[in-house]
């Protein structure tokens, strides 16, 4: 398998966007036996930063077999498409098919799902703040596999734990409540801090061009995944949990389905 230029992210500015066509560049089987397809372009998102891979299906434009995307990663900027053929006697018309043209579709109720966790994962942390727990230092986020929940650096007395769910929810309510629009976009390294309330987190590098979620009002932060277009598309989230243990706090939270 030779790669010679990273998987362009569609979903970057398009995250709304379900389908899509790419160019073929290989498909093989990798070294834990499983098939996967690369493309010059991708609107699925590979699982990182808390988000699950999407799932879905790849075809040929001048045919209707399928690729079944079970699984997508990224490594050194490639986007790995894993999954399954529709029918192992015509796997040669993707092993032949470099440089042909496909179409990508995106399962929806799982990418909107997946939106949803990820944004109110981010309405979490706006919480956190405006309850007076803006001292815990901002963990990552995790929808998986035993999640949705936020970890923070930090902890918070046990006799206030009870209290600091309620203040959460009641927050959690109000901002859903009101909505606003989520604004994403790949900025200069300056315009992304101020952005960001004046300043980025150290693992992001100065003069990178970083890209920015930011909900409503609210201060941005870095952010790689998929999110809803309007707060108000969370819909309904309940904070479910709060473990404060050897230095780390665990916000747990569901989102309605």
């Amino acid at each position: 398998m030779e790669v010679t230029a990273p998987t362009k992210l569609e979903y970057y500015d398009q995250m709304l966007k379900l389908q899509s066509k790419a160019t073929l560049v290989s498909y093989f089987k990798g070294g834990d036996g499983r098939k996967a397809l690369i493309l010059d372009s991708t609107i699925f998102h590979p699982q990182g930063g808390g988000q699950p891979a999407d799932t879905g299906f790849i075809t040929l434009m001048d045919s209707s077999f399928k690729f079944w995307v079970r699984d997508v990663r990224s490594k050194d900027g490639v986007v790995f498409h894993y999954g399954v053929a529709e029918d192992c006697s015509r796997e040669g018309e993707f092993e032949q098919g470099k440089g042909k043209r496909v179409f990508l579709h995106v399962d929806e109720p799982r990418r909107k799902l997946n939106s949803r966790l990820h944004s109110a994962g981010h309405l979490l942390d706006l919480c956190m703040r405006n309850v007076g727990l803006g001292h815990l230092e901002p963990g990552k986020g995790y929808n998986f596999p035993d999640g949705p929940f936020v970890e923070y650096g930090g902890t918070v007395p046990p006799n206030e734990l009870q209290n600091k769910q309620s203040e959460i929810q009641i927050e959690v309510n109000a901002l859903i409540s009101k909505g606003g629009k989520v604004y994403v976009a790949v900025l200069p390294y300056e315009e992304a801090a101020e952005l960001c309330g004046g300043s980025l987190p150290d693992y992001i590098p100065q003069g990178s061009n970083p890209r920015i979620i930011k909900l409503g009002d609210n201060p941005g932060c870095p952010c790689g995944g998929t999110h809803v277009s309007d707060i108000s598309e969370i819909i309904s989230m309940k904070v479910s949990q709060i473990r404060t243990k050897k230095g780390t706090t665990k916000v747990f939270y569901t989102v309605e389905t």
